[in-house]
């Protein structure tokens, strides 16, 4: 894990690129959210195992910056309130049974966004003896997030391409 950090070094978005990209994306997503939702979406965000790095990248579409609340998305503590949840981490043995049942007190129509590398194929953790394998192994996803930790961006991106914008690829 050490190797892969001093490889991959700091990586930060770019202050006047990120700026405009989350005012298009925003604009699209509120667009999105009032279309589907009625405009309000309630997210509850699942750690299944990670290694909290997704879970920080998660808190960080809530700061000023991007400030999804902005945009009729809000981050609630009950999946009985939720429409969407957002998964992280390899789901350990401990955590399979206990997100399968956040999958079924989530009311329909639900959505689920598995967000990093782990969640997707096991990532940096990989598929071991202590997990019981993806996210898409325990509940349905409809749409992974890749990145070791994915960013903000892709995150709202990720939440947008769900909500079945196909032109969020831009």
């Amino acid at each position: 894990m050490l190797r892969k950090i001093f490889r991959s070094g700091t990586i930060t978005e770019p202050l006047g690129v990120a700026g405009n990209n989350i005012e298009q994306l925003g604009a699209r997503l509120s667009a999105a959210v009032l279309r589907r939702f009625r405009g309000s979406l309630a997210i509850r965000a699942v750690d299944a195992g990670s290694c909290n790095g997704c879970e920080l990248e998660i808190h960080a579409t809530n700061n000023p910056y991007y400030d999804l609340e902005r945009f009729g998305i809000h981050f609630v503590a009950s999946p009985r309130h939720a429409d969407m949840l957002l998964v992280t981490g390899p789901v350990t043995r401990n955590m399979a049974v206990a997100l399968k049942m956040t999958y079924e007190a989530v009311p329909e129509p639900k959505l689920v966004v598995a967000v990093g590398d782990c969640a997707a194929c096991g990532g940096e953790f990989g598929c071991s003896y202590a997990t019981a394998g993806t996210v898409a192994d325990i509940i349905p996803v409809d749409v992974v997030v890749h990145g070791c930790p994915p960013t903000p961006t892709d995150i709202i991106n990720g939440i947008l391409i769900s909500l079945g914008d196909d032109i969020a690829h831009d």
